[in-house]
């Protein structure tokens, strides 16, 4: 298998050959030993040159898939102890909340080595890549341990220029509105818990959180974004409340953080698990079983 998939790579045996420190020979005997038990052709040989067959690509997917599990699974073996952490995480909280608090982690958990993977699909845990997944919106995989990451706030966010301009929730009707398409809250919510009718879409459309909060930040318009992925920018002065006191806010759960039964005794995690509730002023940091 790893002489085929080296021969793939490199496009010849020789080059095989160099890579794994054998004889051109010996990657030819291999891969004719294993087509031989397979029972079919992997290459088809034109002068110097290899091509797969149609059986070759099939297998080759698979020796890939595999060689790729492999290298995981070794990654995780050799530095797991007690301080690898692999955290999936919602793109918008991993870019805003997460990232800028890396250095406090670090400092408060020494003992802990964490990698993010940022992604809007959910992990299922299938293959063992991951040791804890935060979502945006409740969980829906059952049997996971879930812990919900505490309320957010939600209110209409600009640029400090823009303030000026917005003095009552009637303002925002003739503002550039910026939407947020996978948000939980949107405009519409937000007008109707101000008694209003929410207008007719104006603005850029964003599927990212983050995104629609740099557009806030660069004057583009009025964004609905949660003060928790605001934080920065608000401690910051590029961003500002216009309506702060004189409107009804919007509150809800928003992210939650959600792992395997098995990985509740993961030393790691438990740390994470308790910095996160710090972090957060959580006042319940069990996680519950869904």
């Amino acid at each position: 298998m790893h002489a085929f998939e080296a021969a793939v790579r490199g496009g010849s045996f020789r080059a095989a050959a160099e890579e794994l420190l054998l004889t051109p020979s010996a990657i030819s005997h291999a891969v004719r030993k294993l087509e031989t038990e397979i029972g079919t052709a992997l290459f088809i040989r034109d002068g110097r040159r290899m091509v797969l067959t149609p059986e070759g690509e099939m297998l080759l997917r698979y020796v890939e898939r595999g060689f790729a599990e492999l290298r995981r699974g070794m990654a995780a073996v050799s530095v797991r102890g007690v301080s690898l952490l692999r955290i999936h995480c919602a793109p918008s909280f991993a870019a805003q909340w997460l990232t800028p608090r890396l250095s406090r982690l670090r400092a408060q958990c020494p003992g802990i080595e964490i990698r993010i993977a940022a992604g809007t699909d959910y992990t299922r845990f299938v293959s063992d890549e991951f040791d804890a997944d935060i979502v945006y919106g409740e969980p829906r995989l059952s049997g996971m341990m879930a812990l919900p990451l505490g309320e957010e706030i939600v209110l209409p966010l600009c640029a400090p220029e823009l303030a000026g301009k917005i003095v009552d929730p009637a303002s925002l009707l003739r503002q550039t509105l910026i939407e947020s398409d996978n948000k939980k809250v949107r405009w519409d919510t937000w007008f109707a818990a101000n008694g209003l009718p929410a207008p007719p879409p104006n603005g850029p459309r964003f599927d990212r959180s983050f995104l629609a909060i740099a557009a806030a930040v660069d004057g583009v318009g009025v964004a609905l974004e949660s003060l928790r992925l605001a934080e920065r920018e608000l401690t910051a002065g590029r961003l500002v409340q216009p309506l702060a006191g004189r409107s009804q806010v919007v509150r809800y759960v928003g992210h939650w953080l959600v792992f395997p039964p098995d990985k509740e005794r993961l030393p790691a995690l438990a740390q994470f698990v308790t910095w996160l509730g710090m972090e957060l002023d959580l006042k319940d940091v069990t996680p519950h079983r869904l």
